[in-house]
This record gives C-alpha cells, sequence and structure tokens, in this order.
C-alpha cells in the first residue's frame, strides 16, 4: 500500500531534490502542506518535519476524469517528505491500491500503474 524510502539528505535537500525531481518527470507541484509548522503553529509540541507535495500530471489526471469523475476526490498525487526518529523519509501511498477499491472502471489500473513508476522514479531520485 505504501511506497517508502529513507534518504541520507537532510530534509531541506530532499524536499529541494523531490520538487526538481517532479518537475522532471513532467508532473508539476500544485501545493505543499508544511504539515509540522502547522502543528507547531497552533500550538502543538511536534517534534518531526512533515511536509506534503500535491503532485499532479494533466494528461494523466484527464484520463482518469474521464473515466470515473468521482476520482477527483482522489486526486491530486501526494508525495510526503517527513522525519521519524532522526531519519528522512520519502514516501506515497501507491495509486493503484488507493484507486482500486474507489473504481473497477476499465483502464484505471493501467493509468494508475504508469503514474505510481513515475512517482515511485521521483522518489527514488530525490532519495
Amino acid at each position: 500500500m505504501y511506497f517508502i524510502v529513507e534518504s541520507k539528505k537532510t530534509f531541506e535537500q530532499a524536499c529541494e531534490d523531490l520538487a526538481q525531481a517532479v518537475s522532471e518527470h513532467k508532473f508539476g507541484v500544485l501545493h505543499i502542506h508544511d504539515l509540522g509548522q502547522t502543528l507547531r503553529s497552533k500550538g502543538f509540541e511536534f517534534s518531526e518535519q512533515c511536509r506534503v507535495f500535491e503532485v499532479c500530471n494533466p494528461g494523466q489526471a484527464f484520463k482518469v476524469l474521464k473515466i470515473d469523475m468521482n476520482l477527483n476526490m482522489a486526486l491530486p498525487c501526494r508525495i510526503s517528505v517527513f522525519s521519524e526518529n532522526g531519519l528522512v523519509k520519502i514516501g506515497m501511498i501507491k495509486p493503484q491500491a488507493m484507486l482500486a477499491p474507489l473504481s473497477d472502471a476499465p483502464g484505471l489500473v493501467e493509468i494508475a500503474g504508469d503514474v505510481e513508476q513515475q512517482i515511485i522514479k521521483m522518489i527514488e531520485q530525490a532519495s
């Protein structure tokens, strides 16, 4: 269900490298949620780092929505860079596993698999 790799890079460097990898793979970063900072700004003692990158390839999103418009609620894809017990990690929920229970429409598995492989390459490049 998850694809997570450990990085030897700093948290900031992993974030920068992920943004670059997303661009190089013809995806765009729509938004970055800094969950760690948000929690700390609300008064929670959260010591870990966590940024969630919302990424999208418009062509792939178009194909998915053409097949099943309800899947708009599962888009865009998310890639997280986070720290855990002193380690920096980069991960995602695999698109095929996430979309399978939501729709059995023909063609969807192939699109989700293609997106999944592209995002795996981005994560590995950034790690």
